[in-house]
């Protein structure tokens, strides 16, 4: 190698620190609250070939999107013709984006007249047109619904901007300054890179760093083929459920997967999923195979660089025409949910080989996106709600609280925040007791969310996941508790809504938002009773369930009574016995093989 080790750990360190500064300049520089305050945008360096040399650590659903964008944009706009000052645009799902309101944008790294690196950023716009505010309608039966596609385009040329884009793009839009400054704050990240990676190029010289370049990929195979060499050969596979398309309300969405492992080498195969859904659930290749990078990175070491070479020993298989792989054109807008429960299904399928690394299911996607016009001010504002729930309980410790969790990865939105871009107000914030699936371990718990229309009229789609299953839990660990959502208007009339809904609130009205706990690990009976004692004090697990689900029996002055508990642990497990080494899945029931049944529905 003609690269030295130290030298290779430094620039290895070096392209990481460039891509995290491109992230924060990233979050710093855009304007609307779901990249501002929820943080849901990427930024990365790819080579002049569209390979992965380093991703900031942010979403890790852009860990496979980014990919085909950048490939698809040189394909169009060959490296060797790009010049210093360019930009190129595009957010197409079916020519190499994910849905439409993430846009990428690519900027090349120009050394010497030649292309030496990419700079590229992917953010969620708040707004990119479409028929409902936020860009993410989930009654859509087609793509056109849902916003502008964007084919690969330059945005910029030698530094001057497409003004005949620019103004196409602001005039279809709700948020035209919104989306513009978080397409300026894409550019400012691209920036920061170029400058960056200027500085590494004069201490080292280009042909060092193109060699550190490769033997890092290299090695990030190695490591990779290494972690996965240790799993047992064999043929591994899951089935779960998503609860609806948003427009079929009443029928589930089959995910299932089978992963064969060969060696260090790996196949996702994602035959027998449901054929392509009418409504907007469908996820591209490009989106899907996102859910089993992020499984992928979390059965391996956690120390290895985040590059190409994490992932050419993965193989797919997603036959066309189905939820993981639709025609157009076929919806989009929800791909996230379908995306996190591909990644559930591998971590079902895996769980049984691995059950010191994997953990119980956690809450899914749940996402509001409110929009209107502030009565107050006559300003529109499109703004959102992230939904994060409990994650899975894990091998020795509870699941956390109210966390994003998975290959979504963002994070809250401050109350404040909301209630400062629009008519809205918070009226209840806080943790869903019981919500949590129960275990020696815990599930983490979801929230109770309560919005109140203050002035004027908001529209509202509500894009829910969990209301009919609990995310499972494992060993004996109970399932969490569902989702749910209802609408109470002034009037006092309720509505439920069955996971997935657009509507509109006025003044007065309220929404009452419930996230799903994560998936419980371990049989309850063998939680340490001074746990479920101080769940119970923190207002985490009522004394009901501490007595019926953990047989924890807990005195009037809050002491456990350990004689009390003893028995009533023996008399649960005379009643019910253990559940040992399967899936527990809350309202419905699953097959030996871990296939989740939907009968009731």
């Amino acid at each position: 190698m003609a690269v030295d080790p130290i030298t290779l750990e430094v620039l290895q360190n070096r392209f990481d620190v460039i891509a995290d500064e491109m992230e924060l300049t990233l979050l710093r520089t855009s304007f609307s609250p779901i990249v501002k305050e929820g943080q849901d945008a990427s930024a990365a360096l790819f080579t002049a070939k569209g390979e992965v040399i380093a991703q900031a650590a942010a979403i890790p659903i852009h860990l496979g999107c980014l990919v085909p964008a950048v490939k698809r944009l040189i394909e169009v706009f060959p490296a060797e013709k790009m010049e210093e000052g360019d930009a190129y645009i595009m957010n197409d799902p079916y020519d190499g984006g994910t849905h439409l309101p993430d846009t990428t944008i690519v900027q090349p790294i120009v050394q010497g007249n030649r292309v030496v690196a990419l700079a590229t950023t992917m953010t969620h716009n708040q707004d990119i047109g479409g028929k409902s505010p936020g860009s993410i309608p989930t009654d859509a039966t087609e793509i056109f619904q849902e916003g502008i596609c964007i084919p690969p385009l330059k945005f910029y040329e030698r530094g001057r901007i497409n003004e005949t884009l620019r103004a196409f793009l602001a005039k279809n839009v709700r948020l035209p300054e919104v989306l513009m400054g978080d397409l300026h704050g894409q550019i400012a990240a691209g920036h920061v890179a170029i400058q960056r990676w200027a500085e590494v190029v004069h201490e080292y010289g280009v042909p060092l760093i193109d060699e550190a370049v490769e033997e890092l990929m290299n090695r990030a195979e190695a490591a990779t083929r290494a972690s996965l060499s240790r799993i047992p050969d064999g043929t591994y596979a899951f089935t779960d459920y998503l609860d609806n398309d948003g427009v079929e309300l009443g029928r589930p969405i089959k995910i299932k997967v089978t992963v064969v492992i060969e060696g260090s080498d790996i196949l996702f195969d994602f035959t027998g999923s449901s054929e392509q859904a009418i409504g907007p659930i469908n996820s591209v290749p490009s989106a899907t195979v996102s859910g089993a990078y992020f499984v992928l990175r979390a059965i391996t070491d956690p120390s290895i660089p985040n590059n190409s070479g994490c992932y050419r020993m993965v193989r797919f298989k997603m036959p066309e025409g189905t939820v993981v792989n639709p025609r157009h054109p076929a919806p989009v807008n929800a791909r996230a949910v379908t995306v996190v429960r591909a990644a559930h299904a591998i971590m079902g399928a895996l769980t049984s080989v691995l059950p010191q690394t994997l953990v119980g299911a956690d809450s899914g996607h749940m996402t509001m996106a409110f929009g209107g016009i502030d009565g107050r001010t006559g300003r529109r504002y499109v703004t959102s709600e992230m939904g994060a729930g409990g994650t899975g309980a894990r091998p020795t410790k509870d699941g956390i609280d109210v966390m994003d969790y998975g290959p979504v990865n963002c994070m809250n939105i401050p109350l404040e925040a909301i209630e400062m871009d629009s008519p809205l107000r918070i009226k209840r914030f806080g943790i869903r007791r019981d919500s949590g699936g129960a275990g020696q371990f815990r599930g983490g718990l979801g929230i109770e969310k309560v919005f109140e229309v203050r002035d004027g009229f908001v529209d509202v789609t509500l894009r829910g996941e969990r209301f009919l299953t609990g995310p499972w839990g494992v060993f004996g660990g109970k399932a969490g508790e569902t989702g749910s959502a209802w609408i109470e208007r002034k009037d006092g009339s309720v509505e439920h809504i069955r996971s997935k809904r657009v509507f509109r609130l006025n003044q007065g009205d309220r929404i009452y938002f419930n996230t799903p706990g994560g998936g419980g690990y371990g049989d309850p009976l063998r939680r340490d009773p001074e746990r479920v004692r101080l769940d119970v004090l923190d207002n985490k697990v009522s004394r009901q369930a501490a007595s019926a689900v953990y047989g924890v029996v807990l005195r009037d002055d809050g002491s456990v009574d350990f004689a009390e508990t003893e028995r009533q642990r023996a008399l649960i497990s005379a009643q019910h016995g253990r559940l040992g080494h399967c899936f527990d899945h809350g309202r419905h029931g699953t097959s030996n093989d871990g296939e989740l049944t939907m009968s009731g529905l």
